[in-house]
């Protein structure tokens, strides 16, 4: 990547942070677009400088997006709204994740820009039919944000075949470490856990916790999404990047109370979410194969850089817990006035 000019939109974000700062290691020329709705200026206080140029504007403004991109070698499109926030506002979700993606593929091809990289999402396969779930495993998204990741999937896919374009479309399973969001509807299981059973608050499990998922450490994550947009053999192709083992949700909350050190934490059991994927694992043998490509950070050891990272923060654990929302998909919907 030394040299090469590039666009990471999301870039503030939790995945996108991490993809920005090992780019910044290979000494790329990196534009951040993000929003920061749901990314963070202070994700990237490291490295922004001469090498790093975080621009605040919104994917839907196709005249800024022109102007941003042009110049770029390549694209990562990382930036979306979440699940959570698709049970909410529904439509804003589809315009963000899906019709936004179609229009940054047209101006990138428009552009000339050499590759198209889009971070898609295991939330597009539903609950496994079978398991671990390859690349050509049935896709039946439960929610619209699956839905519309799908569709960016789609449309990314479609550019490659219809116009020769060099697209790439990885789809990371669920990915937490350092910088992951427990707040709002951006809210997730692994920090949600850490923080309260740091804390000495119960846990919340939805439903009977037996949902299991496929959690990678997100510098391996991130280290994938860099391989396929430097791989020659990833253009044209649809890859799964996780873990390959799968842990269900009771059991990831035994794992978070032995690494915090307290394992009299209580758990409580509330109803099921609403569109709740049942069972995640990755097939992925497309992912070593292609790219080289394997997790260095197991879940345990994930989960100690995550303590050691809230312990490094300034903000109390008290403090950061007021921004959590134990039922995060219930947030007031623009989508409805």
């Amino acid at each position: 990547m030394m040299g090469k000019k590039v666009v990471v939109t999301g870039g503030g974000g939790f995945i996108g942070s991490s993809l920005v700062r090992q780019l910044a290691a290979q000494q790329a020329e990196i534009t951040v677009i993000d929003n920061l709705v749901n990314g963070k200026q202070q994700n990237l206080e490291q490295v922004i400088g001469n090498q790093v140029r975080l621009e605040v504007a919104d994917i839907r403004d196709s005249a800024r997006m022109e102007d941003l991109l042009k110049g770029a070698d390549i694209v990562f499109h990382l930036a979306c709204l979440g699940v959570r926030h698709s049970l909410h506002t529904p439509k804003e979700n589809h315009e963000v994740n899906a019709t936004a993606t179609l229009g940054l593929l047209a101006l990138s091809r428009q552009l000339d820009i050499g590759r198209f990289v889009y971070v898609s999402s295991s939330e597009v396969y539903g609950t496994a039919k079978w398991a671990p779930m390859t690349e050509d495993h049935p896709t039946m998204p439960m929610t619209v944000y699956g839905g519309g990741k799908l569709a960016g999937e789609s449309y990314t896919r479609a550019f490659f075949e219809s116009y020769e374009y060099p697209t790439v479309v990885v789809r990371p399973f669920n990915a937490f470490g350092p910088r992951c969001h427990h707040e709002g509807d951006s809210g997730e299981v692994i920090p949600k856990f850490m923080l309260r059973c740091m804390a000495g608050r119960e846990m919340i499990v939805f439903g009977d916790g037996q949902q299991t998922r496929d959690f990678t450490y997100v510098d391996d994550t991130a280290r994938g999404i860099i391989l396929a947009g430097s791989t020659e053999n990833a253009v044209g192709h649809t890859i799964n990047l996780g873990s390959g083992k799968e842990i269900t949700i009771n059991e990831l909350a035994d794992e978070v109370r032995n690494v915090v050190g307290n394992t009299r934490a209580t758990i409580f059991h509330d109803e099921p979410r609403p569109g709740d994927v049942l069972r995640l694992i990755a097939e992925d043998s497309k992912a070593r194969n292609l790219l080289d490509y394997q997790p260095e950070i197991g879940l345990r050891e994930g989960l100690e850089h995550l303590k050691n990272w809230y312990h490094s923060r300034e903000q109390k654990i008290e403090k950061l817990l007021e921004k959590e929302v134990t039922h995060n998909w219930e947030i007031s919907s623009p989508d409805d006035e």
